[in-house]
């Protein structure tokens, strides 16, 4: 038997059906650019992501295969990230997301959310046993190359602008401008271009806000604080829709307060 993952805070407190979710699918997805499913059981898997029930849809996920391993990667890798407690079941969750991608990859090459969902995966990861450790095993490289991949197939994939800025960004505050220029291809002007490029494409989104804020403070420091406050505050006061943006409206909060 499956044991139970750790409950959203917020699930059961939302309402999405099929159709509330078609209605509302380009708001919610305009971050991962993921297409509206055109299987009935996928849809109604999505619902339950979109509740705040990521267990459910990601066994459902991946008991649909194809299209559905999106949504068991993406509720794995939102639940490890903003909801499970224990880390060594977060890093098990993220681990199993990223195999799960790249298997993915094989079947389905030119699917731009299994190569984004790698690098989510490994990204977080990678956090978790520390960002010094995972350049040393060449994990950044594996999320650049996959992040690059994703934009090169759906360049309007505003979650990946983010992400590779965000690669950038920890790359240049762990080891310092000149060796992450050097030794990771990491750059200052190419992070601050990327999260400028995300807020284009996705300007009224939580994460895209509280992502850009955190961003600034690796690159520009003390300086960029007063920017970095203003961001935040407006993820903290952003109005969500489902679980997902719940969690990151909770996570700009507690910044905040921090």
């Amino acid at each position: 038997m499956t044991t139970p993952w750790t409950p959203c805070p917020h699930a059961g407190t939302l309402h999405f059906d099929a159709e509330r979710l078609r209605v509302q699918w380009s708001r919610l997805h305009r971050g991962d650019a993921e297409p509206l499913p055109a299987d009935a059981a996928l849809l109604e898997a999505w619902v339950w992501f979109h509740n705040g029930e990521f267990q459910r849809a990601a066994d459902a996920g991946l008991r649909l295969g194809g299209d559905g391993l999106t949504l068991a990667n993406k509720a794995r890798c939102i639940h490890a990230s903003y909801v499970e407690p224990s880390e060594p079941l977060r890093l098990e969750r993220l681990q199993a997301a990223a195999a799960c991608a790249q298997a993915q990859q094989a079947s389905d090459p030119h699917n731009p959310n299994a190569w984004y969902w790698q690098a989510y995966a490994i990204g977080r990861y990678s956090q978790g046993i520390s960002v010094a450790k995972a350049l040393a095993r060449g994990l950044g490289s594996q999320v650049q190359r996959a992040l690059e991949r994703t934009m090169a197939l759906s360049p309007e994939h505003a979650d990946a602008h983010l992400a590779l800025a965000n690669f950038h960004a920890e790359v240049i505050h762990k080891v310092g401008e000149l060796i992450g220029g050097m030794t990771y291809g990491a750059r200052k002007d190419a992070g601050l271009a990327l999260y400028q490029s995300a807020m284009a494409l996705n300007p009224d989104s939580a994460i895209t806000l509280a992502e850009f804020a955190n961003g600034l403070l690796m690159l520009e420091g003390d300086k960029a604080l007063d920017q970095a406050t203003a961001l935040l505050q407006r993820a903290a006061d952003f109005e969500p829709l489902d679980a997902m943006e719940h969690l990151y409206v909770d996570s700009a909060r507690m910044a905040l307060q921090g």
